[in-house]
């Protein structure tokens, strides 16, 4: 199959799924800009669009070499056959900004010691002031037999939009047996994705009959099934109920696709192994940080970007910025967290731009709409102590229909009309109104 094939060459190549789609052709003349943001996805537009208002839109430029940019969150619904892969896909052209330079070229390198980034075409851009928003990287590859295995039948993953639809067929087919889930051993981004595919895998087979014939699994290399307790107590309330199998601690390590067997390690006791049949398995690959910032004096010991936790300005550079998945920042990776950390880096941004001192803090506001069947969702919120930090003045750790539309058609539109405009910081302002001014 074409698409795995090139599916198979970007991660030989460590080359994540939102750098599929590229283009050789040249790049513009102008090869300085006072702002350069570097990644096109939800942090890369937003700040985009919040500095074309700040700055004018001829002192921005924007690296990004995908032709489509896609609303990730909802690939969970794709796979479960709510939603449609095309419903979560627009053109790049139509998100950047107009009047923002789309230099249509991957980032090789960058050197902040001189103020310049190359391209992967050989053009050399300097800036005055860098946004990096390069998310993090996909890796299939490090689970053996992947990811030729998806060559087969039966296994599907919501992480890649070459396999979210693979996902919905693997579910649709399945007859009896186990249905598979996993959890690397890895930071991942939307920690709550692999069990949402769980829960409406387990609401499926309930709906056509066939639960009675499953048995559903869940291997998570966690110690947890959830972060945050209050909703992890929810969870395993809606585990034990629904006969959903949890195991803990245990880390996917190969997948025989030929003999529809997935191999999971059990990390307090390394080398011990144990395999399981699989009429369906959802993966979830191992994650990391991307290649370009890993081999730069701009990462951390571990290969993600440096930043002040509070502001999002570097550590050692500060010309430089960071926002989204691609940082050290110590809170979940999500959709929602990029939303209110680009209210903070706005405000940063301008007061450094003014030589001043920046006075807004990210207090690791994140959100994780947990989809616990076709129409019910748990909202988790909460911030960089794992304590909750909620919109309504509601429990939300119960299950809920209205949260679900929420989840499904509100928090779309304001993706894309709101957070990628730039105008959607997040639902800090709506808290405080909905608790009186007490949150």
């Amino acid at each position: 199959m074409a698409t795995l094939h090139r599916l198979k060459q970007c991660y030989s190549k460590g080359i994540g799924i939102a750098q599929l789609h590229t283009s050789n052709r040249a790049a513009a003349a102008k090869e300085h800009y006072k702002i350069l943001v570097l990644g096109g996805g939800s942090g890369g537009i937003a700040m985009s669009a919040r500095m074309k208002r700040k700055i004018g839109a001829e002192n921005v430029a924007i690296v990004e070499p995908s032709e489509m940019h896609y609303y990730q969150p909802i690939w969970t619904l794709v796979g479960a056959g709510a939603k449609t892969v095309a419903s979560s896909g627009r053109p790049t052209t139509s998100v950047v900004p107009s009047g923002v330079k789309w230099v249509k070229s991957r980032v090789q390198e960058i050197n902040p010691g001189t103020n310049t980034v190359r391209t992967d075409n050989g053009m050399e851009i300097s800036y005055e002031y860098l946004i990096v928003a390069l998310g993090l990287q996909l890796h299939y590859e490090k689970i053996k037999g992947l990811p030729e295995g998806f060559e087969h039948p039966k296994i599907g993953s919501n992480y890649s939009v070459e396999t979210v639809e693979k996902t919905w067929k693997a579910l649709q087919n399945f007859r009896e047996g186990n249905a598979v889930f996993s959890f690397p051993n890895t930071p991942v981004k939307c920690a709550g994705a692999p069990q949402k595919i769980m829960y409406l895998t387990d609401a499926f087979l309930r709906k056509t009959g066939k639960r009675t014939k499953a048995n559903i699994i869940y291997n998570t290399s966690q110690p947890v099934l959830f972060g945050i307790k209050k909703y992890a107590d929810s969870l395993w309330e809606i585990v034990k109920s629904r006969d959903l199998q949890v195991n803990l601690r245990l880390n996917l390590i190969e997948v025989r696709a030929d003999k529809q067997e997935a191999v999971f390690e059990n990390l307090d006791n390394p080398g011990e192994t144990k395999v399981f049949e699989y009429d369906m398995l959802h993966v979830t690959p191992p994650m990391g940080p991307n290649v370009v910032i890993k081999g730069s004096s701009l990462a951390d010991e571990a290969g993600w970007l440096d930043v002040n936790k509070e502001t999002l300005q570097h550590m050692k550079y500060p010309n430089v910025f960071g926002i989204g998945d691609c940082t050290n920042l110590p809170t979940s990776k999500t959709a929602a967290a990029v939303a209110a950390q680009s209210a903070v880096l706005d405000r940063t941004i301008t007061k450094v731009l003014k030589n001043g001192k920046p006075d807004k803090q990210y207090d690791g506001y994140t959100s994780c709409p947990l989809v616990t069947s076709y129409n019910t969702v748990i909202l988790a919120e909460f911030d960089y102590n794992g304590q909750p930090l909620e919109t309504f003045p509601i429990d939300q750790s119960k299950e809920r229909r209205i949260m679900y539309y929420m989840k499904a058609d509100l928090m779309p539109h304001i993706y894309w009309h709101g957070l990628l405009k730039g105008l959607w910081g997040g639902p800090g302002p709506y808290r405080k109104l909905l608790h009186l001014g007490m949150k």
